[in-house]
């Protein structure tokens, strides 16, 4: 069913909606045996989720077949009492639980914490929220932009607001949300990890708010010191460096684009050579002083012009041959046509498409993860393993 063997023989129940969803999805994909618990004839939100759908309109969307595939999906009603008893059989037999719902649920079923520890004291529960366990937010019904946005990751201008709206209309993926199975299955890696050499179970708890604010911690964290920091010596008084010309995008001869990241000596010596230009390596570009704007702003023409006169291709193949850092900018349709891309086990195929694969690669393994289950399809067979 899995992607990889590494987590054979590790069991998780997972009660998830969306997003939390990727928690299991993760640990799926590294061999685990996610049995993923829905509501019968219902199941989860994520199944149809999103604006396309594969294999007709009415078939399974992205989400669900990325975040869901490895899994087994059992119905389960836990309001009932036949449901709960089930369910606690299951975490019985697991070595994690995630709830991945509006926080508390578990608890407020009678299936928390407290009952999975007193049945198995070895167990870990890892509860995934929207805004975590505390706090005045604690029970705001929240959602994937909006936790970028809390934490100041997700650009918001009011001032001219025009459909389709100032933040559907943006572009921006969403970070937190994506980011928050990667935590989790950190976290129930370390807390399976101790309960296996000491035989105590752990209570985790990640909030997507709490992923946003440790996706970009270098801000907050000069906001929290800022009465307690100084000023670099060598920085711009609005905090670039001199020779901020060498980490940037510049135009290439073929419309496309090419990040040029050459701001350390090695680098801006080996390209003003490959292209003859020593000429620019004489531009004083480390001192900061009334002309430093100025001077940046020269190198910034003349590489801005140089860069246009090549492809993305050539300029990579130069960057290649002479140890310049940097690297070719893709829209989403050139990356599938990207040569780096193209080349790596970066997807996989499943029943006729292709999907991105697990950025973990395991040496010496494929990976080929089993299909997102329908609704409620291993329940007999779950179930039956519990006789």
């Amino acid at each position: 069913m899995s992607g990889y063997s590494l987590l054979e023989g590790v069991r998780i129940v997972e009660v998830a909606q969306l997003a939390p969803s990727s928690v299991g999805g993760h640990l799926a994909d590294l061999g685990a045996d996610v049995i993923k618990i829905e509501t019968p004839g219902r199941g989860e939100g994520v199944r149809h989720a999103g604006a396309r759908a594969v294999g007709g309109p009415d078939g399974p969307g992205f989400m669900h077949l990325r975040w869901n595939r490895g899994k087994r999906s059992v119905e389960l009603d836990l309001r009932t009492e036949e449901g709960a008893a089930a369910f606690l059989q299951l975490a019985a037999t697991a070595d994690a639980v995630v709830e991945g719902t509006r926080h508390g649920y578990l608890d407020r079923l009678g299936l928390g914490w407290e009952r999975l520890r007193a049945q198995r004291p070895s167990t870990v529960l890892c509860e995934v929220s929207g805004t975590g366990a505390d706090g005045p937010y604690r029970d705001l019904a929240t959602g994937g932009m909006w936790f970028d946005a809390y934490a100041g990751l997700r650009t918001v201008d009011t001032r001219q607001p025009s459909p389709p709206g100032v933040m559907g209309g943006s572009g921006e993926t969403p970070q937190a949300m994506y980011a928050v199975g990667a935590y989790g299955a950190m976290a129930v890696l370390a807390a399976v990890l101790r309960a296996r050499s000491t035989g105590d179970g752990t209570r985790v708890q990640v909030s997507s708010a709490d992923v946003a604010i440790a996706w970009m911690p270098d801000r907050i964290d000069a906001a929290l010191n800022a009465d307690r920091t100084h000023a670099r010596p060598g920085w711009t008084p609005d905090g670039r460096l001199p020779d901020w010309p060498l980490l940037d995008a510049y135009a290439t001869a073929d419309g496309g684009a090419i990040v040029f990241g050459s701001h350390t000596p090695k680098f801006w010596q080996a390209f003003c050579g490959a292209v003859g230009r020593p000429d620019l390596l004489e531009v004083d570009l480390t001192s900061v002083d009334e002309g430093s704007e100025d001077r940046a702003r020269h190198v910034w023409r003349e590489l801005d012009a140089l860069f246009r006169t090549r492809t993305r291709a050539e300029w990579t193949e130069l960057f290649l041959a002479h140890d310049i850092a940097g690297g070719p900018v893709n829209t989403v349709a050139e990356l599938l046509e990207d040569p780096h891309f193209t080349a790596r086990a970066t997807t996989y195929e499943q029943d006729g498409h292709r999907f991105a694969a697990s950025p973990v690669r395991v040496v010496g393994q494929e990976f080929a993860p089993g299909r997102a289950p329908d609704l409620g399809a291993h329940t007999e067979e779950v179930l039956s393993e519990l006789r």
